[in-house]
């Protein structure tokens, strides 16, 4: 994509202020800490509720970015580059990519629904790109910015696009169906997400089909409820397709049969019957290959090719996967996709995966980056000129080592800097024992016809097979959910004591950072220590700090919470002797929590010995509320908000101090939104959990605990499972084994019957008692074997369930993960 200025102002309406209307630009970026940016970048300055990527433009141009669309020009940057003013700037980002669309004229498939958007978007990818030359959404881009950056890189070379959209709520997808423009519809399933957004299904539906208005076809699982809002869109999509599993009016009749692991189908069409065979047998991944299959259809594929094609579909990994390699290594896997836009993708995700590996290290030198590619697909550029594009890229990214594997990239060796080839994933494997990977972070990135996944194999650190994956992505969107709650001038603290709530405290502290939060609190100074120690800047507040840890307080910039006289008279004695001056503490009252904390009968004393000391600054006086989740105790949670008020205000005043006051937790914050003061803290809420079960409904599961199968027997009926023969078959059972037990956290109360795992989608029971290393579950009519993978919790059964069942709360069920399991860190 190579664009002048000057024909971009027109499209987006802008006003054109500077020097070079000449000015080229081939990549369009609205991300400040890419590599990539540079001066033939176009840089949309998109302003959020939480962010404004103006105040990064300064940085830019001192890194060579010339272009900029903005909404005004900062004036540390006047007459520094060329600015496109416009009035918003996202607006403008979505009519320069329908601008872009328009400029080309072949079938291009638009996606939508609840579920499987990007798993069918894959798997067509798959199933045509012997036959096309595809442009695709990179990841899941399927948003209000994510759709016009995929639509943006389609260049000339393209024959086929595929893209999804993403809504939320009404009135969305308008915007993206002029930028996607789709010539074929596909209505994925409808489910319940994203729900609230809407007023009711049929809301949802009707928003989601505006996508195909002006569609050659759509298709789609024949319903009554979508048929029904189908009549508004009669002079817009010109032929509807369908299928069904149960109306045979439907263009497309599908019968299944389970064949172990697999699912054969049974397709008529007119007068057409012919059987195909998909590797799956859960009933998401039948509906996605159906959807597939129809577009086959469409496209007139004959019954043997989409035989040979669909059987070799594959389960999608739709996330960039963070982990721990041999030798101090960390690896970056993605290993399922090779092409250019998803390229530019992962080398933004590994420098700032570095970035958290050198402050880990707490060391300034500089971390190795390598890059392990295959032959790059779909890119839609000659080949010299494609490896030419790739090879720019590498060098921006500052990547220290290459290397490739695959014919085609060994032809262009030369290109890169510092790079190794071998013409097969084999001859490379032959030769690991040679290659010296250390201390470094590397990205593996192939075609899934590479077959990677052996790479990344040999690469990984071999510990336990249990892992918790931590989705960066759900904290992001749950942090800026309470942001939206906020009043503008309200600062956030975040609490992330208790390893993070079990989650990972370092890796989730560098994302708070980078969102800029105001504080981190932790509850003792350990955790904060370790956290300066790895390069963290934010300040952090230690809420239980003991007499014994003040000097370590001190020595390492942190602040302690005071909430008693001995305590307070401990620090200031210390402060004293080591001559500070103004370190921050923060006062903790005691408003009816009767934990820690000032009462109002020791006050005049608190007055008296803060009244003129110059060795400290009270930062904040804060206080916590013991029903702040409970209704039914409102009167008592407003008598501790006055309570504080009363007593924060004779501090205040008797002091003349003007601190940060703050008294809301989570549920503090939707509850008691008139009480927000300077600053409230956010706990559980940023992991996905709440105990309203309406406000559950806009939050992200953030971890998900997985395991797999270690072993799978078969009993007869009287034998028993387990430690105290707690389980006793009263038929013959399949019992899968899973290397998990209470040493990992997992509640004895949790077995012999009351709880369950997921496995192929299915439930299945935990059966007698959990042992300390591994628990027992029934799969008898679930198709599973050895290795397939298990979830303990996630979207479900989540920790509100768990926690439920168990006669207990959330946090308890988050903290118990043990450290042993490893933390896995990803981005969506």
């Amino acid at each position: 994509m190579i664009l002048k200025i000057q024909n971009i102002i027109s499209q987006i309406q802008a006003v054109f202020v500077n020097n070079n209307k000449a000015k080229t630009i081939d990549t369009v970026s609205i991300d400040s800490r890419s590599l990539q940016n540079g001066s033939q970048t176009l840089f949309f300055a998109l302003v959020g509720p939480n962010n404004d990527a103006h105040l990064y433009i300064k940085n830019l141009i001192e890194k060579d970015v010339q272009n900029f669309v903005v909404t005004h020009i900062p004036e540390d940057s006047a007459g520094k580059a060329n600015f496109l003013v416009v009035e918003n700037t996202l607006v403008a980002l979505q009519q320069f990519a329908g601008y872009h669309r328009n400029l080309f004229d072949f079938p291009v498939i638009g996606l939508t629904g609840s579920n499987g958007k990007t798993i069918v978007k894959e798997w067509l990818n798959f199933l045509l790109s012997p036959d096309y030359n595809v442009i695709r959404s990179p990841k899941s881009y399927n948003s209000q910015v994510g759709v016009p950056l995929s639509v943006l890189a389609i260049n000339e070379q393209h024959n086929l696009g595929i893209f999804e959209a993403g809504i939320s709520t009404s009135s969305e997808m308008g915007k993206l169906e002029k930028i996607i423009k789709p010539t074929i519809g596909i209505l994925t399933s409808i489910g319940s997400a994203h729900d609230e957004g809407f007023g009711n299904l049929e809301e949802k539906i009707r928003e989601k089909l505006l996508l195909f208005k002006h569609s050659k076809v759509l298709i789609y699982q024949k319903s009554d409820i979508v048929d029904a809002n189908l009549s508004d869109f009669e002079n817009g999509i010109q032929t509807l397709f369908s299928w069904s599993f149960n109306d045979a009016t439907a263009d497309v009749f599908v019968a299944k049969r389970a064949v172990f692991d697999k699912t054969v189908l049974q397709i008529r069409q007119a007068k057409e019957n012919f059987e195909i065979e998909i590797p799956f047998q859960d009933a998401a991944s039948v509906e996605n290959s159906i959807s597939c299959l129809m577009v086959l259809l469409y496209f007139k594929y004959d019954v043997t090719t989409i035989q040979n094609r669909m059987k070799l579909l594959y389960p999608v990994e739709m996330r960039l996967k963070v982990k721990n390699g041999i030798n101090k290594c960390s690896i970056i896997d993605d290993s399922y996709s090779s092409d250019f836009q998803s390229l530019k993708i992962a080398l933004d995700f590994l420098e700032s995966q570095t970035r958290a590996q050198e402050a880990n290290r707490h060391s300034k030198e500089y971390q190795k980056k390598t890059v392990i590619l295959s032959d790059i697909f779909q890119s839609g550029l000659p080949k010299d000129e494609l490896y030419s594009k790739v090879a720019e890229l590498i060098i921006s990214n500052k990547i220290s080592r290459v290397i490739g594997v695959g014919e085609t990239i060994s032809v262009f060796k030369d290109k890169f800097v510092n790079c190794v080839t071998y013409n097969s994933t084999a001859e490379f494997i032959s030769d690991f024992e040679n290659l010296d990977f250390s201390n470094e972070t590397i990205l593996i990135k192939g075609a899934r016809t590479f077959q990677f996944e052996e790479i990344v194999s040999l690469l990984e650190e071999k510990t336990h097979e249990t892992v918790l994956e931590i989705n960066l992505n759900a904290i992001s969107h749950n942090l800026n959910f309470f942001k939206s709650k906020l009043k503008p001038a309200t600062k956030m603290m975040v609490m992330v004591k208790a390893f993070g709530y079990g989650n990972g405290g370092f890796e989730i502290a560098k994302l708070l950072e980078h969102h800029k939060v105001d504080y981190l609190g932790v509850a003792f100074a350990d955790e904060g220590i370790s956290l300066k120690n790895l390069g963290i800047h934010l300040p952090i507040m230690v809420l239980n700090p003991e007499n014994t840890s003040f000097l370590a307080i001190i020595q390492h910039q942190l602040e302690p919470e005071i909430y008693s006289l001995k305590g307070l008279r401990a620090f200031l004695k210390i402060a004293e002797q080591k001559k500070l001056k103004h370190f921050p503490i923060h006062i903790k009252l005691d408003t009816g929590m009767h934990r820690l904390g000032f009462e109002a009968n020791t006050l005049d004393d608190l007055i008296t010995t803060l009244r003129g000391n110059q060795t400290i600054e009270i930062k904040s006086i804060l206080s916590h509320m013991a029903t702040s989740d409970d209704l039914e105790h409102k009167d008592f949670a407003h008598s501790q908000i006055d309570l504080f008020e009363k007593l924060s205000s004779k501090l205040m005043t008797e002091l003349q101090i003007k601190p940060i006051r703050h008294i809301l937790n989570t549920s503090g914050i939707s509850n008691y939104p008139d009480s927000q003061y300077d600053m409230v803290r956010l706990g559980i809420g940023l992991y996905g959990v709440s105990n309203d079960d309406e406000e559950q409904k806009y939050l992200e599961n953030v971890g998900t605990l997985k395991s797999i199968i270690s072993q799978i027997r078969t009993i007869p009926a009287g034998d028993s499972v387990g430690y105290g023969r707690r389980f006793m078959a009263e038929k013959p059972t399949k019992v899968a084994t899973i290397p998990i037990g209470y040493a990992d956290g997992i509640s004895r109360g949790w077995g012999n019957g009351v709880g369950f795992v997921i496995i192929k989608n299915e439930r299945a029971t935990i059966l007698g008692s959990i042992c300390m290393d591994m628990l027992m579950v029934d799969v008898s009519g679930i198709g599973c074997k050895e290795g397939d993978a298990v979830i303990i919790f996630g979207e479900s059964p989540n920790v509100n369930y768990i926690a439920q069942k168990l006669n207990t709360i959330p946090y308890e069920v988050l903290t118990s993960i043990s450290q042993r399991v490893k933390r896995v860190f990803y981005r969506e």
